[in-house]
């Protein structure tokens, strides 16, 4: 067996869980009676555990040189956790157990893509072809986590949680583990390279670009049921979104190239301002699902090269720790903000004022990206080409 199907058949289970906790989880607890304000501090507050949570699991993974048995450790702890969190109606239980699946579940994003990235890297694939499975999986599951809470309750997601955790766990004992770089790992290259002022710049661009994105992912689907749509049009909704990043996932070996991050990262802002800017404007909620599809040039673009940026710059030895800090602010401490300041936003001002306010922001990253490039990419690109010289 390639390690290739493995490889692509657990993205799509693990995606398939953050489709069900990152979309679902603020229509969850909607179902229970929770209300936005709420929501959002418990979201945020599980920013806060991701926050912690990423860089132990990140570091535990470079200093054992082991990514597999880190994600099967992950895997198991995640599969008790989600089923007891969507088993449960009760406030008090409810936050221990959502803060409980941040610590072990979101970990698992950062050193899948890392294991993606080197795997692809070793064996001459192409990471997009990789992704993309994981793009199919949060789609398919999106759609059916809807449906499921419709029709056969919110609960219903306790059973699907746990076994799509187990069929992860199994699928990774097919994965043999990623390559390890030859370089020691020393505390000493890691310093230095996050007090770099290109790291500072791209990791300040990735937390401007990400707060608004978060949100949107938190907040979306509980403004779709407040303008009268259903749990299963929010399942379309992300259905639709995760559905477009499939092409752009299997083709990112066409569009994407060396010193050209920073450009296509400042695309994503631009189409970022767009999708919510339109968002703000939209009442009709089957509109503002179809309006998800500009996901594909949302981010995909961004992650991707966000990802191709980093490993640029980042010491070999210290990529898993280089990808959990890349996660870290884009689903960590970008969530905690998004989470607190975006459910008192929509509290007071409503769901028409907080996507103004995101598409402002997305404008912002846009304009950070641009300079960016101009301060830094058309360096590399000079650099890269009197090596080539």
């Amino acid at each position: 067996m390639k390690v290739s199907t493995p490889l692509r058949t657990f993205n799509f289970l693990y995606f398939a869980l953050l489709a069900m906790f990152i979309p679902f989880l603020p229509v969850y607890f909607d179902d229970q009676g929770l209300n936005p304000a709420q929501i959002g501090v418990i979201i945020g507050t599980g920013g806060f555990i991701t926050i912690i949570a990423q860089p132990v699991w990140g570091m535990i993974s470079d200093r054992m040189r082991t990514i597999r048995k880190v994600l099967l450790i992950l895997l198991v702890f995640s599969a008790v956790t989600g089923y007891l969190l969507y088993n449960t109606g009760s406030y008090p239980l409810l936050v221990a157990f959502a803060m409980v699946t941040y610590f072990f579940l979101m970990p698992i994003d950062p050193l899948t893509e890392s294991l993606n990235f080197r795997i692809a890297e070793s064996s001459g694939i192409n990471y997009g072809s990789i992704r993309t499975f994981g793009a199919l999986g949060y789609a398919v599951m999106s759609l059916l986590t809807g449906v499921m809470m419709t029709h056969y309750g919110a609960h219903s997601l306790a059973i699907l949680f746990a076994v799509i955790s187990v069929l992860g766990f199994i699928t990774m004992l097919f994965i043999p583990d990623a390559p390890v770089s030859s370089t020691p790992v020393k505390l000493g290259t890691l310093k230095e390279f996050i007090r770099n002022k290109e790291t500072l710049w791209f990791l300040l661009l990735v937390f401007i670009s990400s707060v608004p994105a978060r949100m949107n992912d938190t907040f979306l689907g509980v403004y779709i049921r407040e303008l009268g749509g259903s749990a299963t049009l929010v399942g379309v909704t992300w259905f639709l979104a995760a559905g477009s990043e499939i092409v752009v996932f299997a083709f990112s070996y066409w569009w994407l190239r060396q010193g050209k991050e920073l450009i296509m990262i400042s695309v994503a802002g631009a189409f970022y301002f767009l999708r919510f800017f339109l968002s703000a404007f939209i009442t009709d909620p089957q509109v503002l699902a179809y309006l998800q599809i500009l996901q594909l040039l949302t981010f995909p673009v961004f992650y991707t090269a966000a990802i191709q940026y980093l490993y640029r710059i980042v010491p070999v030895e210290w990529r898993a720790t280089g990808q959990t800090l890349l996660a870290l602010l884009f689903f960590g401490v970008s969530g905690i903000i998004a989470s607190y300041i975006g459910g008192a936003l929509y509290a007071n001002l409503g769901g028409q004022t907080l996507f103004f306010i995101i598409s402002a922001m997305s404008f912002l990253g846009m304009l950070l990206g641009l300079s960016l490039y101009f301060k830094y990419g058309r360096t590399r690109k000079s650099e890269k080409e009197m090596e080539q010289a």
